[in-house]
């Protein structure tokens, strides 16, 4: 067992006793009362069966509450409960996940004839894990004279569902040493653990270990794989797994576990497929369907898909479900579809925290901070308090908008509600301050974090690479080396942007190197980038196409783009040709920008014929360049302008104070100039 146990859970059996010394007849237990009809049903003389069967059935519908009333009455009218009643009580106990209960009826259960029996003990720690005490059930467990694999089995998927996946596999290794054998429930609830660590080898060996058990043709083992395989990465595995399930035993989890996969991998094709296959061998799609394709389509290109299952979930009767909504809601923000996200929003009768947390996050990624900053302060005055993933939607979106003074406003929001020394908070604000600019802010945040993790120290990393602090950026690479933490492919991500806009090439080669060599990290496009970045900020044209072509993924449009910025400033015609060609084949109509970059290359040269076949090109894919914009913040509020735009309500007297500054700078230009001439005149006399 582990050697370690808190000293509350060491003594949850006296707590437990302490809780209530007088059989439970205290202001906890009198604030229960009988519904009137089974006040009236049940009399003195009602033998436990016939309260059993009451509880049993409140239990059941769930009606815990009257499940804990009809256990009071059944004491005070001097029915004495034997060894199923308790299970039962131990069940509503858990179903309320209030500890306080649970204490309580500890307490009955030690004051029994009946605490020893294994199905009671076990009813009574599965009770403390619902209610996340982990101590407690751990300490119930090990005061237990003897076990069945239902105990077992409770601790670990209780352990599993909670998150503590050390604990999983170690009670997993105390049952085999115990002599005890595993069945499906353990192979599952061991998978739960595995799926949350996404630890491919575990996955196939505990598969090989199901096999070997005689479990693999149980369809919810197999259920489980589908969705353990998706989360380590494997989707072949997955589709394997599925396919083997017969098909008179496929229900509708196993499809919803396959859906559940694709989703979780982002391949919305995939998903929309499988809901294809679903439908056509006669099943009907519930909640758990929508909403898993429905995430899959969190993504522009996703919109119609989404739209179609949106469509087909109103159809089915789905559409008010809150968590469907929640889901369509965060699905139209991320296609960009705001003004549905907001209908869906507004027309919701009950709305949960995480409807407005969606509708907030929705409007951060699209920079309307306003919208951010009403919806927020209209949640508070609900009774849905805002969360941790609230505020750091609201973090995130000062961020995204530059907004350093409502960023600070959120900081000191963030301390008044006590999560000022919560990690992603403090992470989030990090990168939040970083982005406005204010890298002193930043800094002084980083360095008071008492426990920094790997996010910690690359947002920190990013916030120096983003406001020109290459070397200080380098530095902290190496410091967080010494501090033993294990850099992920965006922490490298991070610093060899810092090389990158530093033009550290030499030292961009190295960390590449050490990424690939000794952390064995994949480069995905994103690190490429940077080294094609780097390279043509050197000049070295002809190293980066080679770099590009023998890549070990596929170049995307932001690279080709790259390597034909960079073609322009070195005035490479040649090599530019080559990736406006690669660049127009991927993306032949979504932006103007690479058609704008060469047309401006074959001008630099004199080439004007091409000059013209290119604006001619434009022109057939109906392509127009997009005006320049900049933010600007005034009196706490987000101020939009493009090139040339009179529309602002102080438009006048902004264009004169511009035209003035112009003014002002030219004749300082025309001065220095002037002093130019004179300084080289009385060099040469």
């Amino acid at each position: 067992m582990w050697a370690s146990r808190d000293s509350e859970g060491a003594n949850s059996e006296s707590a437990a006793q302490q809780t209530v010394a007088d059989g439970g007849n205290n202001a906890a237990m009198a604030s229960l009362s009988l519904p009137r009809t089974v006040n009236r049903f049940f009399t003195n003389a009602s033998p436990v069966n016939a309260w059993n069967s009451r509880i049993r059935n409140s239990v059941g519908l769930n009606n815990p509450h009257d499940a804990l009333a009809l256990f009071r009455q059944m004491k005070r009218d001097g029915a004495e409960p034997n060894n199923l009643t308790f299970p039962f009580i131990a069940k509503a106990c858990a179903k309320l996940a209030n500890l306080g209960w649970s204490q309580i009826f500890h307490t009955h259960f030690l004051k029994s004839q009946f605490y020893s029996d294994v199905f009671v003990q076990t009813s009574l720690l599965d009770s403390y894990l619902k209610c996340g005490r982990l101590d407690m059930a751990h300490n119930v467990f090990v005061r237990m004279p003897e076990r069945d694999a239902t105990s077992w089995n409770a601790m670990l998927v209780g352990f599993s569902q909670l998150g503590t996946h050390d604990r999983v596999f170690a009670i997993f290794r105390e049952m085999r040493f115990a002599g005890m054998s595993p069945d499906s429930v353990t192979v599952m609830g061991v998978s739960r653990a595995v799926s949350s660590v996404e630890n491919l080898d575990l996955a196939r060996g505990l598969h090989a270990f199901g096999i070997r058990i005689g479990v693999d043709y149980d369809v919810s083992v197999a259920n489980t794989w589908v969705s353990l395989y998706a989360k380590c990465g494997d989707l072949r595995l997955a589709e394997l797994v599925f396919g083997g399930i017969e098909a008179g035993l496929k229900s509708l989890v196993s499809w919803n576990s396959l859906i559940g996969g694709y989703a979780y991998s982002e391949k919305y094709v995939d998903a929309w497929n499988a809901y294809q296959g679903l439908l056509l061998v006669g099943f009907r799609p519930d909640i758990s369907t929508l909403v898993s394709l429905l995430s899959s389509c969190a993504r522009p290109e996703a919109l119609c898909q989404g739209r179609l299952i949106h469509s087909h979930g109103v159809r089915i009767g789905c559409d008010t479900d809150v968590s469907v909504c929640n889901t369509l809601i965060s699905m139209y923000s991320k296609c960009g579809d705001i003004d549905s996200a907001r209908f869906l929003f507004d027309a919701m009768s009950n709305r949960s925290s995480v409807s407005w947390t969606a509708m907030i996050g929705g409007y951060a990624e699209k920079g309307d901070l306003d919208e951010v900053l009403t919806l927020f302060k209209a949640m508070e005055r609900t009774s849905e308090s805002p969360d941790l993933v609230t505020v750091l939607s609201v973090i995130s979106g000062c961020g995204n908008a530059g907004i350093l003074e409502t960023g600070r406003w959120i900081h000191n929001y963030a301390e008044s509600i006590g999560l000022k020394n919560r990690v992603p908070v403090c992470n989030a604000l990090i990168d939040m301050y970083a982005k406005c600019g204010s890298i002193s802010d930043a800094r002084a945040l980083f360095c008071t974090m008492p426990d920094k993790t790997v996010v910690s120290w690359t947002v920190m990393i990013s916030g120096c690479a983003l406001n020109g602090l290459f070397t200080e950026a380098l530095d902290l690479f190496y410091q967080m080396g010494e501090s033993g933490l294990k850099p992920n492919s965006i922490t490298f991500l991070a610093v060899l942007q810092a090389c990158s806009h530093g033009g550290f090439l030499e030292k961009g080669w190295e960390l590449f190197n050490l990424m690939t060599r000794k952390y064995k990290i994949n480069p995905g496009v994103d690190h490429c980038s940077c080294m094609v970045d780097l390279l043509g900020r050197a000049g070295k044209l002809n190293e980066a196409l080679d770099f590009i072509l023998n890549m070990p993924v596929n170049p995307d449009g932001a690279i080709w783009s790259a390597l034909l910025c960079y073609c322009r400033i070195h005035n490479n015609v040649e090599i530019a040709e080559y990736a406006a060609t690669r660049l127009f084949e991927l993306e032949p109509s979504v932006a103007a920008a690479p058609y704008v970059e060469m047309a401006n290359i074959y001008a630099s040269a004199g080439r004007w014929d091409q000059v013209a076949g290119v604006r001619s090109l434009m022109k057939q894919n109906r392509l127009k360049k997009s005006p320049g914009k900049s933010c600007v913040e005034v009196n706490g509020k987000l101020c939009e302008f493009t090139v040339e735009d009179r529309g602002h309500d102080g438009g006048e007297l902004i264009y004169g104070v511009l035209e003035h500054v112009f003014l002002q700078l030219k004749e300082q230009v025309a001065n220095e100039d002037s002093l130019g001439i004179m300084t080289c005149d009385l060099q040469l006399m």
